[in-house]
């Protein structure tokens, strides 16, 4: 039991679309992840999801310039096709010719990882392959995520007396952030000598767990939940494999073909679709953490003061009735499908999966170019069975897991 005047736990949830632009965008100044936010995600360091004002615009703005460069899209393009034809299809041509079960989150996140890894240190970490080999890393990250989403549900001098004691959620994430700095600076060593020098290697460190974060875990649990969805829903499966046709050259489309295009790709506005629902319905971050710097009022009509009050967006609670209508838990493509027959534009702070306003997520482009191709690649080449006796159900964590 906890005393509510002893936790300082005043909480204001939302999924109002007018709350969310207005924090989001045209209040945005007022409302910083704020200093709790940071020390909640100490385990990760001074990435750019955790941190506010002045380091949060540097590294955005280094980040931006990265992502946007024509080197760095190149290699990523060449870099997922590479993974893509060297190891997940031999895992899924060996499972399918064995007739063998697999776990795809386990895979995805072998796909993803090592994908990230390569693109953010130039090192390959070949965890993708037949053997499966075990991962401290990606264990080490699932522990942190689960301590992280407890200090967000219980008081702060709650989980700070664990950690002083070294017990419980507190005891896992000690044991996770040894280590995520012992495998990060054996691989900053590994490709980058001249880095070994204290500091700089610490924040090269910082970016490489921002980016497994970002890159690994949210396109991971999109992957997992989308094949989830399509075997529960074969008339979408279908409709996809027959827009895959159409790119694919005449002569190959009854066999296997793995060399699809990303331009050709990113023309689909079916599969575009499919995946914009898939993160409608499990959206990878599940949910937000903002404070008000100075008192506010909300267009919901609520007051928010600092140290007071933290407000959290449920993005997992976005797609309801009062949002995306009647059919709002059905999955439907269609609904992303403008009447032209392209792709419908539907504003950020209903469909915050990608963030929204000046915080939008550098990435989307880089997560839609992976699950793209991963996703072509399976529809096309694979039928995908669930294993029958299953339960399948979010996890509990900063990250929308697959249970």
């Amino acid at each position: 039991m906890y005393f509510p005047w002893l936790a300082n736990m005043d909480i204001l949830a939302t999924v109002d679309p007018a709350n969310i632009h207005y924090i989001m965008s045209s209040n945005f100044s007022n409302f910083p992840k704020g200093p709790e936010f940071k020390e909640i995600f100490d385990v990760l360091g001074d990435g750019i999801f955790y941190t506010d004002s002045d380091l949060w615009r540097s590294q955005r703005k280094a980040a931006q310039m990265l992502m946007n460069h024509q080197r760095f899209q190149k290699f990523l393009v060449k870099t997922s096709l590479e993974k893509l034809e060297k190891g997940l299809i031999p895992i899924l041509e060996h499972v399918a010719k064995e007739g063998k079960v697999v776990d795809l989150q386990d895979l995805f996140q072998r796909f993803t990882f090592d994908s990230t890894f390569i693109l953010v240190t130039g090192y390959d970490p070949a965890c993708l392959s037949i053997e499966f080999p075990e991962v401290p890393f990606s264990k080490a990250l699932e522990d942190a995520d689960e301590a992280i989403f407890y200090r967000h549900v219980i008081p702060e001098r709650v989980w700070k007396l664990q950690r002083w004691l070294g017990v419980g959620e507190e005891k896992k994430m000690k044991k996770a952030k040894e280590t995520l700095d012992r495998v990060v600076f054996e691989y900053i060593q590994k490709k980058r000598e001249e880095l070994s020098k204290g500091i700089q290697a610490k924040e090269e460190a910082d970016g490489v767990d921002f980016f497994m974060i970002a890159g690994r875990d949210t396109t991971s649990s999109a992957l997992t939940w989308f094949l989830w969805l399509l075997s529960k829903n074969p008339q979408v499966e279908t409709k996809i494999r027959e827009e895959l046709k159409t790119i694919i050259p005449t002569d190959k489309t009854e066999a296997k073909w793995w060399k699809f295009d990303i331009k050709e790709l990113n023309k689909l506005a079916y599969l575009h679709g499919a995946l914009c629902e898939t993160l409608r319905l499990y959206p990878p971050v599940p949910f937000q953490h903002k404070v008000p710097i100075v008192p506010d009022i909300l267009p919901s009509g609520h007051r928010v003061t600092p140290k007071k009050n933290k407000i959290l967006f449920f993005l997992y609670a976005m797609g309801n009735e009062v949002n995306m209508g009647e059919d709002c838990l059905e999955f439907k493509p269609e609904r992303w499908i403008s009447e032209k027959g392209g792709i419908k534009h539907e504003p950020s702070y209903k469909f915050l999966a990608f963030n929204a306003g000046p915080r939008t997520c550098l990435g989307k482009e880089v997560a839609f170019i992976q699950m793209k191709t991963v996703a072509a690649t399976i529809i096309h080449n694979y039928n995908v069975q669930i294993v029958k006796g299953q339960h399948h159900s979010p996890n509990v964590s900063i990250i929308l897991h697959m249970m």
